[in-house]
């Protein structure tokens, strides 16, 4: 975990010293560790920027009752816990189109699509991923916020969510989580262990923590690519992993397997080719912008963000992402490529 002492002296000092400007910078510093426990705690890379906005906004307006006795590192995470808290009270858990339904054979329907609300949603690697010199530590960071463990998070009430994901991700004391819960040493370690029961029991799935300069991972997203930009099913499939899966959010429909990926590519799904990839970063996994040729002079339009899951070598998730006018901005990719 990164020393945050003398960063914590230069925010509670710039309150003395520098103004407004100074505590702008002090708490800006917070923002991605901030943004990754939200991101966790909601599901929602939307959600999460608004709880980030609302906690900087109110500590900043409250920095001058602050009084040092905690870190200012616990006391926004204090903040955000509280914001949090006000978000997910009485919502629905948002989950994958795999939490909510079985896998259907490639000839089904799509079905209607889902609210905004009922989803996972992907976020950028840069938005929550703090640099780090430790791999431990960047293993536990991208390891935590796989779409399968956001998803898993989902499952637990919204106090051990955040007792897991402090104790754990972010690897605070016991007392310290106490102390910004309002709690017990006790009631955090109870908490802790029937969180840790809840996730053990949901049949987690296990992706490779994927680091983008291994050479392995690297060749098979570049075949992943040629294959899929050449439309070349044989070959695509022969990428996944026997049990893969094909998710289409806001869809709830799902496929599993070879034969149905591979329907559903060469029915429905034919629009697909011709299709170009923009790699980019999601979730801690390789990522890609999907852009089909159904634009005006044979321009490319957007279409999907892919987010592949690998495990041992092969492939084992498409997570096609279709809501490319929100999505698309945020993980900084063109409108369009040019035919």
């Amino acid at each position: 975990m990164t020393d945050v002492g003398a960063t914590e002296k230069a925010a509670h000092d710039g309150t003395t010293r520098g103004g407004v400007a100074e505590i702008d910078v002090d708490l800006e510093q917070y923002r991605a560790g901030l943004t990754g426990y939200c991101y966790r705690m909601l599901g929602s890379a939307f959600e999460a920027d608004d709880a980030v906005q609302e906690t900087l906004v109110r500590a900043w307006r409250s920095f001058d009752r602050f009084e040092g006795r905690s870190a200012v590192r616990s006391w926004l995470y204090r903040i955000a816990t509280n914001v949090c808290f006000d978000m997910l009270n009485g919502r629905q858990r948002r989950a994958r189109p795999m939490d909510l339904s079985s896998p259907k054979p490639s000839t089904t329907a799509l079905g209607p699509m889902l609210p905004e609300v009922t989803w996972i949603q992907p976020i950028p690697d840069g938005r929550v991923l703090v640099a780090s010199d430790d791999p431990a530590e960047q293993t536990v960071a991208r390891e935590t916020i796989r779409l399968a463990f956001i998803a898993a998070l989902q499952h637990l009430p919204p106090r051990q969510r955040a007792v897991l994901i402090l104790r754990e991700v972010l690897r605070l004391k016991a007392e310290e989580v106490a102390e910004l819960l309002g709690s017990t040493v006790a009631s955090v370690n109870s908490a802790l262990q029937r969180a840790r029961a809840t996730l053990a029991a949901s049949d987690l799935s296990d992706t490779d923590a994927t680091d983008p300069l291994d050479d392995a991972h690297r060749a098979l997203l570049d075949r992943y690519v040629d294959a899929f930009e050449r439309y070349d099913m044989e070959s695509l499939t022969s990428l996944l992993h026997e049990d893969a899966t094909l998710s289409m959010p806001p869809y709830e429909l799902w496929m599993r397997g070879h034969d149905d990926i591979r329907g559903w590519m060469l029915g429905t799904g034919m629009g697909c080719r011709g299709s170009r990839l923009v790699p980019t970063w999601a979730n801690g996994m390789p990522a890609f912008g999907q852009y089909r040729p159904s634009g005006p002079g044979g321009s490319h339009e957007p279409w999907a963000l892919q987010v592949i899951e690998v495990s041992d070598g092969r492939i084992v998730g498409i997570n096609s992402f279709l809501d490319t006018a929100n999505l698309f901005p945020m993980f900084g990719l063109p409108a369009r490529l040019a035919a």
